[in-house]
Parts: structure tokens; C-alpha cells; sequence
């Protein structure tokens, strides 16, 4: 059976009429939604802690590993989400997570930090790996998460630190002796 479709050309040889039929509808619409027919699909099983471990090990392939902070972060969706599958990241899941970690004590500005390292995830696994992840899903949860108060950006603090805080937070200053054999133009 073979597919012509806005300049995109897919065959596949099928032993029953019905499958290649099936086959030839589903690359149709495959097409018609702006998609490839040949972009790998993503196993159903697949969790998003597995999407996790290959956007970390990709990281690390390249010589940039994940800092302390994206780890950690990382790490903590694998704990909370990683074992929902990635079919199963809708704009509903999403919300219901940012909800639980404000039961946590999780500020606005965390929240969204947390939602958008879901989307860096989501859309590495688009990109390199060519996998079709539910990413408009995190668009629509973001809007209604900015929209429930839920999350937000930091405010720029609107004071400064005062003398004796700064002289509290400041390491005090120790002298280091020199001896007289080094500084005597030694």
C-alpha cells in the first residue's frame, strides 16, 4: 500500500487487504495533523521517568551533565510523576500535580520551575529522539495553572539588606601573618 500526501510518500506492504486499509488511514491522518508517518512512536508503557533517564544520560553524552539544582528537580518529578505514562500527561494530570505540591508548601515560582522542566523533558524527547510526546498538554495545563494562581514569577524584592544584616551574613575577615624572611624582598 502506498500514501502520497503533501509531498511525503510512505509505503508498507501489508498480507491483508484490511490492515493495509487500516494502515493507509491512519498515515492520512497521520499527514493531515502536520506529523510523520515515520516519526518513531512512543510504546505506551513508557513512564515519564524513563524520559527522564534518557534526557539526563543525553545530557550527560554531551558533556553537560545535569547542575545541583535540575537534578534535584529532575529527580523529584521522577519521584512524584515518573511512573505516569507519558500517554498519560495530560493538561488534567498536570494541574492535579501543581496542586499536590502546593499542599507540599511549593511557591508559585517552584511550581512553575517543576512544569517547565516537564516541558524540557517532554520536548528533548520530540526533538532528538523524534518521539510524539503530549507537549501542547503542558501549554494548555500552564495557562490554566497562571490562570488558578498556581504558578507565577518571582517579585523583585523592594528592600535592601541593612548594615547589621550585611555584617551578620559577612565571614569575618581573619589576618594572615607574614613572616619576616618572606617579606623582606625574598
Amino acid at each position: 500500500m502506498q500514501v502520497r500526501r503533501k509531498g511525503t510518500d510512505s509505503s508498507k506492504t501489508f498480507r491483508l487487504k484490511s490492515d493495509a486499509k487500516s494502515w493507509a488511514l491512519e498515515t492520512e491522518r497521520t499527514l493531515s495533523n502536520g506529523k510523520s508517518p515515520t516519526a518513531p512512536r512512543i510504546d505506551r508503557r513508557c513512564t515519564f521517568s524513563e524520559l527522564i533517564q534518557l534526557h539526563i544520560a543525553d545530557l550527560w553524552e554531551v558533556g553537560k551533565p545535569p547542575r545541583r539544582s535540575k537534578a534535584a528537580s529532575l529527580e523529584k518529578l521522577r519521584i512524584s510523576i515518573g511512573q505516569v505514562r507519558v500517554t498519560d500527561l495530560t493538561r488534567e494530570r498536570l494541574i492535579e500535580f501543581a496542586k499536590s505540591r502546593t499542599k507540599e508548601g511549593a511557591g508559585p515560582v517552584t511550581i512553575s520551575m517543576d512544569v517547565g522542566y516537564i516541558r524540557t523533558v517532554l520536548i528533548h524527547a520530540a526533538a532528538i529522539h523524534g518521539l510524539e510526546v503530549p507537549t501542547e498538554q503542558v501549554t494548555l495545563a500552564r495557562l490554566a495553572l497562571l490562570r488558578l494562581g498556581l504558578i507565577g514569577k518571582g517579585t523583585e524584592r523592594d528592600r535592601r539588606p541593612t548594615p547589621d544584616e550585611l555584617t551578620a551574613s559577612s565571614p569575618t575577615t581573619t589576618t594572615i601573618p607574614i613572616s619576616p624572611s618572606r617579606s623582606a624582598g625574598s
